[in-house]
């Protein structure tokens, strides 16, 4: 509390009080005056904008009021309030104001900030007084004029004057003198000063028009046969001047019923049925039996006529047998089959004119829910052209109709009539957007992916000349001064499409394509310092034809238990055969133009592997990606008795129990035929346990199913399983009728998922799951596996019947879903500008068991998404209640080859892993040598917390809501992501033609191009061993050697540093990359290109490959070699192996041809693959690289001593080299004279080589 004497004591009165007969008020001075002005100026304790009214003539003072106290947000002395309580104590006007303290002191002395208005009242806010002090109680009170006249507020304008509309008028409004006083009858003046009406102009709106409500239709012209009603409407309207658009009368079709006639039907045979709808003959009988394509029956199938589809004549009963008495067998009596879940049939039964019967004999497929065998293709185009974007859907029965959507919104058929194809004619710029088609069939609907369209306004260009900015990284000692970075700005094209000069517009498939690419270069040199270096410079772009390369993908089929090849296993898409794997499994797929999805069925002939279909992601910019495909082996049949009821359990785990059961009724087994199967059976019953992790890889598809909307949903297993009933005298394939399928609760730790588990079965041809059937509960005993005793448990069960060799699934839709966002780098030193495109990042879901968070029950669904140049985002399940109720493994893979995860252990470090703190801690990163460092480290594992909105840590990643896909895909490099890295050596690659690998629309046709063909990546790579204590840097200088367009010219420049060989002491070798010889982008002339290996170091050669050596010899010109800190070879045409230390590989992806090189390289052989580095094996150069000894004093040491001398010394050395500019390593194309072809070099002219080398000055 203040006490009175910190309170400043000032009166103060507002407005400025000037009574002449009143003393009740009190004067101020001119110095009070003076310091209400200062204080007013301050704003700090004075009134806010109170608007002051000069009263003249005599007044007088009001009592004082206090309705309010100083309690919450302040003291409120209200005029409002005021007047509510004293009505009549108060005049109308006030023209001052007085505010004190119930201690009575001034506003103004207290010190606080107050408020006042002589229309408002008076108030102070507690949070605005300084120092934390609180209002206190005011007093107020109000100046007003004894004796009054005054006005009463203005009433409201009248109406205006003008009725007629579009008319101007005038409005009027009034007010009254109001006086206190009785008025003599004598006052000529009047009371108030001031006019008592006002007038102003005024309109009236618009003339309008409008129809009112249609009446009733009209009786039809004709009951029958077709007729016409009528109705009509009015139109209201202000004037004779306007006039409403439209009709005022409608005529609607109607009385369409046919009117009776005679019936017209003409039988064959029989006569017409009363309804005159079919034919019936009296005493016929058709017979019909209705199997699977396994030949077991169907029961309940629907039979009726195919011009009446509604009407059933007949259901087949349990052992898929029907008859129709009366039905004709003439070649028009169609029959129509059909039931849930198959395909129906329809078919002309044979007759039996002898015996008054016909007999058929239908084998229903099972249906297939429709799937986009053609998707519409992005398009650009010029304001007023035409474009047709085209889609296509299969399935059994085919698609009905097709829907067409943009930007979301479902387009009118009336106005576009499309069908498959939809065909925007004088196309218009709000037309561009996104578009996708929607096929419907009887058994579902699909949705196509989106196809942007965009169309531009004529004249503006496509392709912007400038080219955008394109950094390209230096060496390290090429630093520019005007940047102080290692970064050259080569410009690049931004590779759009444009809309090009088509000569036919109405394709699915544009003929030509035509994209924003490189149209002018320029050659510029680079200084860097002691040397230069030439660069290409993209100076101009252009609408040029596109480039297309070949998209391919690649793989190894392998078994998930000991990766035994799967040799010459049948490749089929689709219902077709398209290859087969190769004796280590390998395949390459190419890519059909337009293919959004591709579905692979690998079919082993030898039946040691499961059936397993793959949804494969591959690069639309071109190359191939690398695939690591893995089966699951075969279970070993049993013998059962087709005559009993057979058990089968699934997923037997030492200690653990089974999953769920198959229940095999006796009689269910039958042959193609349809006939009962008696005797034994040989059963196959291969179960992928989600318990067991390591078999997450073979689990065929993408567990992807097809809602109700068409969109693409995915779930969650429980477990899959592959069966395979075969007779055991000749193997053929069997079919099973009435299958139960018993699922124990006990294994589903996460209990709202029980009541929408459902069974599902694979469709191999389009990789996506149908649903079989629902479950419900049921009692049943249980035991075996890990339990010690049978017991009775709770299992939810589910009927199915086995009609063909698919893979079925136990699994539920899930809805909780988030993107995780994954970047992958050329290093551990995570830099942003070294992301890698085009890494294949995988992502299984998993459900942790109670308890144990690392050991799963269940995977959720299998994702991969290529990098692109902001990362990758996957989906994947997630919570936001509990942070581990969902976890998942994450794994990249480039080119085969594994990246390893930011580590984990032996402290998690926030900076490294890429993810903030505490954010990090809830998701609970670990690699997966966390707890086993001798594990693969290749592997993250993380829970799937949903991030909460609310908290701002959690906000940047690297988990997102699957609302936000779009903040995911661009979410900043500084953002939380989690992050690969490719364990490599440092390596830099400077191309004199910039050219990005993993996005081949970025090659540019040049003769000085390091990948000559964009169709065709070729990759050469030579071992170069090292005996020395440290790694070495090794760099490949590569310029034109034969080729007369390229010949001395640099086409770029590789460095790498060895790799250790962990085996041998002081021992590592390099994989060092060179220009390939062969032919150059003009495929005229073959280029042998000239390469220098030049190791960074003190250096000798020891040693060359003798078969090299000899292969160089053999095919001239050759190279001198007299340097032994270096080595010089035009680059071998053939493709050399590993004898000669030389490792070739061709392939359609540049990095894949690397990364096989590279792995080639490292295991020292020509068909094998290691990332441990081999140094003795497949050798191609050695050169000895010892630590220089330390002999002299350094420069620093010599100017601390002695500074005088050291500085002349420097100046005569600068002075003696000026003007040297030749360049270590040079080498010149040397012809041998016939007869001198390998001759040796004389140790004198060696020894001459060697001395003059001695005064070049070091690189």
């Amino acid at each position: 509390m203040c006490s009175m004497g910190d309170i400043i004591m000032v009166t103060l009165l507002l407005p400025f009080l000037f009574s002449t007969s009143n003393a009740q008020g009190m004067m101020w001075d001119k110095l009070e005056l003076r310091k209400w002005r200062q204080t007013e100026r301050s704003g700090k304790r004075a009134y806010n904008s109170l608007a002051e009214q000069q009263s003249t003539g005599p007044t007088e003072w009001t009592s004082w009021f206090n309705i309010d106290h100083p309690g919450g947000n302040g003291d409120y002395e209200r005029l409002e309030a005021i007047r509510y309580y004293y009505r009549e104590r108060v005049c109308a006007r006030p023209v001052a104001m007085e505010a004190r303290t119930s201690d009575w002191v001034a506003a103004t002395d207290t010190g606080e900030v107050v408020h006042a208005s002589l229309d408002k009242g008076f108030w102070c806010v507690n949070k605005e007084q300084p120092g934390g002090r609180t209002c206190s109680n005011y007093h107020v009170r109000f100046q007003c004029p004894p004796v009054n006249a005054y006005w009463t507020d203005w009433a409201a304008w009248g109406s205006c004057s003008a009725t007629a509309c579009d008319d101007v008028g005038i409005q009027v409004r009034k007010r009254k003198c109001v006086t206190t006083q009785p008025t003599p009858l004598l006052m000529l003046t009047p009371a108030c000063q001031g006019h008592h009406i006002e007038r102003r102009e005024c309109s009236t709106p618009p003339c309008q028009a409008s129809w009112g409500p249609w009446s009733e239709w009209g009786s039809c012209s004709a009951s029958c046969g077709g007729g016409r009603r009528t109705r009509r409407r009015s139109c209201i309207r202000d004037a004779d001047t306007v006039w409403c658009e439209g009709r005022h009368v409608e005529v609607q079709k109607c009385g369409k019923k046919p009117c009776p006639v005679a019936c017209q039907r003409v039988c064959p045979e029989g006569r017409p049925s009363e309804d005159c709808s079919r034919c019936v003959c009296e005493g016929h009988l058709l017979h019909g039996e209705v199997l699977s394509a396994t030949g077991v029956p169907v029961p309940g199938a629907r039979v009726a006529l195919a011009d009446h589809p509604q009407l059933v004549r007949a259901r087949t009963n349990g052992e898929g047998l029907f008859k129709i008495p009366g039905a004709c067998s003439g070649s028009k009596t169609l029959l129509l089959i059909s039931k849930e879940k198959f395909a129906p049939v329809s078919i002309t039964p044979t007759s039996n004119n002898s015996s008054k019967t016909s007999w058929v004999r239908v084998v229903l497929k099972s249906s297939e829910k429709p799937y986009i065998v053609k998707h519409p293709e992005e398009k650009v185009r010029y304001e007023g052209q035409n474009a047709v974007l085209c889609c296509k859907a299969a399935g059994s029965p085919k698609p009905e109709k097709y829907q067409w959507y943009h930007n979301g919104s479902l387009l009118d058929w009336k106005q576009y009539k499309y069908e498959e194809d939809l065909v925007l004619k004088d196309l218009r710029v709000k037309q561009s957007g996104q578009y996708y088609c929607k096929a419907v069939s009887q058994t579902g609907s699909i949705k196509s992916t989106t196809a942007s369209l965009t169309v531009m306004a004529k004249g503006t260009p496509a392709c912007k000349s400038t080219p955008e900015p394109h950094l390209v990284k230096l060496p390290f000692d090429c630093r520019q001064p005007e940047t102080d970075s290692i970064f050259y700005n080569a410009g690049r094209c931004p590779n759009n499409k444009c809309a090009g000069a088509l000569d036919y517009d109405m394709r699915c498939r544009d003929d030509s394509g035509y994209c924003c690419s490189v149209k002018t270069m320029e050659t510029r040199r680079i200084n860097c310092g002691r040397y230069s270096l030439p660069i290409k410079v993209v100076t101009e772009c252009a609408c040029q034809s596109c480039l297309e390369p070949k998209v391919l993908v690649r793989g190894r089929v392998v078994a998930v238990d000991d990766d035994e090849p799967l040799r010459f296993g049948h490749i089929v898409m689709g219902k077709e055969r398209v290859g087969t794997t190769g004796f280590q499994g390998g395949f390459t797929l190419q890519v059909s133009p337009g293919t959004e999805r591709m579905v692979v069925n690998f079919v082993d002939p030898t039946q040691k592997f499961i059936d397993t279909v793959k949804v494969f992601i591959f690069d639309k910019k071109g190359g191939s990606v690398y695939h690591d495909v893995k089966v699951m082996r075969k279970v070993e049949p049993v013998d059962i008795d087709a005559g009993e009821t057979n058990t089968i359990y699934l997923g037997e785990m030492k200690g653990e129990d089974p999953i769920g059961q198959l229940v095999i009724p006796p009689n269910s087994f039958h042959k193609s035929s349809g006939e009962v199967y008696e005797g034994t059976v040989k059963a196959s019953v291969t179960f992928i346990d989600p318990r067991n992790i390591t078999t997450a890889a073979a689990a065929p598809g993408d567990l992807n199913f097809i809602g109700d909307e068409g969109d693409t949903l995915p779930l969650r297993t429980y477990g899959m399983f592959s069966v395979d009933f075969r007779d055991d005298a000749n193997q053929e394939v069997l079919g099973a009728g009435a299958v139960q399928v018993l699922l124990d609760t006990e294994h589903v730790k996460m209990q709202e998922h029980i009541p929408a588990m459902k069974l599902w079965s694979l469709n191999p041809d389009t990789g996506i799951w149908e649903e079989e059937s629902q479950f419900s509960y049921t009692k049943a005993t249980a035991g075996g596996g890990g339990r010690s005793k049978r017991e009775e448990r709770t299992f939810l069960i589910g009927n199915m019947e086995i009609r063909e060799r698919r893979l079925f699934n136990l699994d539920v839709p899930e809805s909780r879903r988030c993107f995780v966002k994954v970047r992958a780098y050329m290093s551990d030193k995570f830099l942003p500008t070294e992301q890698l495109k085009g890494v294949v990042i995988s992502l299984i879901n998993l459900e942790p068991k109670a308890g144990f968070s690392s050991n799963p029950r269940a995977w959720g669904r299998f994702d991969s998404v290529i990098t692109g140049q902001n990362g990758a985002c996957l989906p994947a399940f997630c919570d936001a209640i509990v942070p581990d109720a969902y976890t998942a493994y994450i794994t990249a893979i480039m080119g085969g080859e594994e990246l390893d995860a930011a580590p984990s252990t032996p402290k998690m470090n926030p900076n490294i892993i890429g993810v903030s703190q505490p954010y990090l801690d809830k998701l609970d990163y670990q690699r997966s040598d966390h707890t086993d460092p001798a594990l693969k480290k290749t592997a993250l594992r993380i829970n799937l917390a949903k991030p909460d909105p609310n908290n701002l840590d959690e906000t940047n990643g690297p988990i997102y809501p699957f609302s936000s896909m779009i903040a995911c895909e661009n979410a900043p490099v500084e953002a939380n992501h989690f992050r690969f890295f490719r364990v490599e050596k440092d390596k830099y690659e400077y191309n004199v033609v910039p050219f990005e690998e993993n996005d081949l629309t970025t090659w540019t046709g040049d003769y000085l191009s390091w990948w000559p063909n964009p169709q065709e990546f070729r990759a050469c790579y030579i071992k170069v061993k090292i005996h020395g204590a440290t790694e070495v840097m090794v760099r490949s200088r590569n310029l034109g050697g034969t080729h007369q367009q390229t010949r001395g010219q640099l086409y770029g420049i590789r460095d790498i540093r060895s790799t250790r060989d962990t085996s041998a002491a002081n021992t590592s070798a390099a994989c060092l990359e060179f220009k390939c010889g062969g032919m150059l982008f003009d495929q005229a002339e073959v280029d042998r290109s000239l390469i220098s290996v030049l190791p960074q170091a003190n250096c000798r050669r020891t040693s060359t490959n003798g078969l090299l050596q000899e292969y160089l010899i053999k095919h001239p010109p050759v190279l001198q070699n007299n340097e032994s800190h270096a080595f010089s070879m035009l680059a071998p045409v053939d493709p050399l192996g590993h004898n000669y230390g030389i490792y070739t590989v061709t392939d359609q992806n540049p990095r894949v041809a690397k990364e096989i090189a590279i792995g080639r390289c490292f295991d020292g052989t020509s068909d094998g693959f290691s990332r441990e580095m081999k140094a003795d094996a497949g050798v191609a150069l050695t050169f000895s690289c010892p630590k220089r000894a330390v002999t002299r004093e350094s420069l620093f040491q010599r100017l601390q001593t002695n500074p005088a001398q050291t500085l002349s010394q420097m100046a005569r050395d600068m002075r003696e080299s000026d003007g040297l500019q030749v360049r270590r390593g040079d080498s010149r194309v040397v012809a041998f004279p016939p007869g001198q072809q390998g001759r040796p070099q004389t140790r004198r002219s060696s020894n001459r080589r060697r001395a003059a080398v001695r005064t070049r000055p070091r690189k």
